[in-house]
């Protein structure tokens, strides 16, 4: 009898550092693009920052942990975040043109991907409105979180 497959983690299904950095330059142009996003970031979101956030995501999706020996980890990403004062409307524009970017760059398109991947932008940019409040008080040390399937692992018939 065969030995089951492992589960493979969501970095590794997405096809690796090089997909997600495809996927977030799609997501930051389409950034470039908006009205409502654009000023956050001047107008233009530069290289540097879009390679910290693809060591991020590939970091919280399973892969190596650039990001925290790089950047600094978890610290490092909250003072990014530290009083820009994200709302409601911006917080779901973002989440939406994630999802529109992975569309344009063909990530896995399976339904347990998808909602992996959605799922930790939901809890992430909701976390993003709370800790980047004028009078937020967030938790100064955590972890970089380690993202999983949550319920519904790849199917692998």
């Amino acid at each position: 009898m065969a030995s089951p497959q492992p589960v493979p983690t969501i970095y590794e299904w997405a096809g690796g550092r090089d997909a997600l950095a495809r996927w977030l330059n799609a997501f930051y142009d389409r950034v470039e693009g908006d009205e409502l996003l654009a000023p956050l970031f001047g107008g233009t979101v530069s290289v540097e920052h879009r390679e910290h956030v693809t060591d991020w995501w590939s970091e919280v999706m399973g892969g190596p942990a650039f990001y925290t020996e790089r950047h600094g980890g978890y610290e490092h990403m909250l003072a990014k975040h530290r009083a820009l004062a994200i709302d409601p409307e911006r917080r779901l524009r973002f989440v939406t043109l994630l999802s529109r970017a992975a569309d344009d760059v063909d990530l896995p398109a399976d339904p347990e991907f998808r909602a992996a991947i959605m799922g930790y932008a939901e809890w992430g940019t909701r976390l993003a409105v709370e800790n980047s409040a004028p009078d937020a008080q967030p938790a100064p040390h955590a972890p970089v979180p380690r993202w999983g399937w949550g319920v519904a692992p790849p199917y692998q018939g």
